[in-house]
C-alpha cells in the first residue's frame, strides 16, 4: 500500500476544528452565547500543559450530549457547508497531488470522529481515522471517548490497526508512506512514516524538523 496520512488541526485546515465547530453551533443558539471563550480557555489549559486530550475532547463533545443522533447528522451537515469556503486551495492541491500519485489518502485525526468525518469529505480523503465517541444506548454522545485518543503515540496503533482491518501490511512494510503534521505531539508518526512533513510546525517540531531535514510547508 502507498500511504498519505494528514493530520486535520493547522494541518490541512489553519484552525482549529473543535473551535470552528462550537463557534459555528454557538452562531446559531445551539450551545450558549459564551460557549467558544469557554472551549478556547480549555484549549488554552491544554497548551500550557494543565488539561490532557480527553478533557479536551470533553470540551467539544459533552454540550451536545443532549442531541439525538438525527439532529446531529443535520447540524454536521449544516457545519460542512460553512467550513468549505474555508478550506486552504493549498490543502486541496496537496491532497490532490497524491491522489494522482495513486497513494491512499487518510485523515488521522485527535479530533472526534463526527467532525473527522466533515472534513474527511470535504478534501475527498478515501479513509478517517479519529478519536472514536462513546454513546448511549439510545446514540447520544457521552463526552467520553472509546479506547485510547488518535493521539500523540496512540496515532499509531490507531493507524496500525486500521491497516490490519484493510489486510495491508504494516506501516513499516508499506511500499511508499507520508504524514504531514504541524505538532510535536505526532513525532512517533512522523518517525516511523518513510516522508514526513512538518506544516506550519509549531516550536518544538519545527527545531526537529530541521535537525533531522524533514521537508516544512508553511501554507
Amino acid at each position: 500500500m502507498q500511504l498519505a496520512l494528514f493530520d486535520l488541526d493547522h494541518t490541512l485546515i489553519p484552525f482549529d476544528s473543535g473551535m470552528a465547530w462550537t463557534e459555528w453551533l454557538a452562531a446559531r443558539g445551539v450551545l450558549p452565547a459564551d460557549a467558544p471563550q469557554r472551549h478556547l480557555d480549555c484549549c488554552r489549559e491544554y497548551v500550557a500543559g494543565r488539561q490532557d486530550i480527553c478533557g479536551l475532547h470533553r470540551a467539544t463533545v459533552a454540550p451536545i450530549a443532549h442531541l439525538d443522533p438525527v439532529e446531529l447528522e443535520r447540524l454536521a451537515q449544516g457545519f460542512a457547508a460553512a467550513m468549505l469556503p474555508r478550506l486552504p486551495a493549498a490543502s486541496h492541491a496537496l491532497v490532490a497531488r497524491h491522489h494522482r500519485a495513486g497513494h491512499r489518502c487518510v485523515l488521522v485525526t485527535a479530533t472526534t470522529r463526527f467532525i473527522g468525518e466533515v472534513f474527511a469529505s470535504l478534501f475527498g480523503l478515501h479513509d478517517l481515522i479519529a478519536t472514536e465517541s462513546a454513546r448511549d444506548d439510545a446514540g447520544h454522545l457521552t463526552g467520553e471517548i472509546v479506547g485510547d485518543p488518535c493521539w500523540g503515540p496512540h496515532k499509531i496503533a490507531h493507524v496500525e490497526g486500521w491497516l490490519a482491518r484493510q489486510a495491508a501490511p504494516r506501516l513499516a512494510d508499506c511500499a511508499f508512506s507520508a504524514f504531514y503534521s504541524d505538532a510535536a505531539s505526532d513525532l512517533p508518526l512522523l518517525q516511523a512514516v518513510q516522508q514526513p512533513v512538518a506544516v506550519r510546525p509549531d516550536e518544538r517540531l519545527r527545531g526537529e524538523a530541521l535537525a533531522r531535514g524533514w521537508q516544512i510547508l508553511h501554507a
